[in-house]
């Protein structure tokens, strides 16, 4: 049968994939518009098979939340050009803020939940007929507290969540933005040494006695310079002992003393666009 640019059009608007896709899946469906979505599913999925081996380590982060509770997604895909596409960037934010809304366990329970009449699995493989590259969605956080602030760095290379404890009387807008941007610039492994891995403090004091010794130092000298260069580590990658970039007379600690008395940084996670 003869396919009207009418029908060709509905389908665009539909599925929002490609004006020849849609002709070809018309025509191979006689006209029928849930056969041609159909059609154009299975091309998706025929898309996510023969990628399903590619690297997608481009993409973007993205962030949903409210003043106590909030969500960060990185969705990926294999190019930078498909990242800034308005169809991908449009993805990335509707899928953040239904992980936000219906709070999923984990990255499993995510891509289960419904999107849209269909779950985000599915969506991501019509996604990628549509887009012609592997989309997959990496990395899921949600963080809630007293107060919670986001931040996705420029690009949208790297995203923070930051939850505080005693916020009141702060304006947390503007201390959260900045602690957010530290851990971006920064890269904290903790908030203070007491949540720094034991296998990363034992595996530091290793690597302090055997510089020491390689030195010359007194081996009855090596357990206290290991101690040395551990505290710096502390001071170099935990967040309140870090110098605040803004003002490196003082420690990030230092800093949101100055803010506010009772202010503490509960939890903050840190993502960064390709990365385990």
């Amino acid at each position: 049968m003869a396919i009207t640019a009418k029908q060709v059009n509905e389908l665009r608007k539909a599925t929002g994939a490609g004006m020849m896709d849609c002709k070809k899946a018309l025509v191979e469906s006689d006209g029928d518009m849930e056969r041609a979505v159909e059609i154009l599913r299975k091309k998706g999925q025929k898309v996510s098979a023969k990628r399903s081996d590619r690297d997608a380590n481009e993409g973007y982060i993205f962030a949903c939340g409210d003043s106590n509770a909030a969500t960060i997604i990185e969705l990926n895909c294999e190019t930078d050009f498909v990242a800034r596409n308005e169809d991908f960037t449009g993805l990335g934010e509707g899928l953040v803020k239904a992980a936000f809304e219906q709070n999923p366990a984990d990255l499993e329970g995510l891509l289960g939940m419904d999107f849209g009449g269909e779950t985000v699995e599915s969506t991501l493989t019509s996604a990628m007929g549509k887009m012609g590259e592997k989309i997959t969605i990496s990395k899921y956080v949600r963080e809630e507290g007293e107060a919670v602030v986001t931040y996705i760095h420029t690009g949208g290379r790297v995203g923070v969540i930051v939850a505080f404890d005693g916020a009141d009387g702060v304006d947390i807008d503007e201390v959260g933005k900045d602690v957010a941007m530290q851990i971006a610039a920064m890269r904290p492994l903790a908030i203070d040494k007491d949540g720094v891995d034991p296998k990363i403090v034992e595996q530091e004091l290793k690597i302090g006695r055997e510089q020491a010794l390689e030195q010359g130092k007194p081996e009855k000298m090596v357990d206290k310079i290991a101690e040395g260069k551990l505290n710096k580590f502390f001071k170099d990658n935990t967040l309140l002992n870090q110098d605040y970039v803004k003002d490196s007379s003082k420690s990030v600690g230092q800093y949101l003393k100055e803010k506010g008395p009772d202010l503490k940084v509960k939890a903050f996670h840190r993502i960064q666009l390709g990365s385990n």
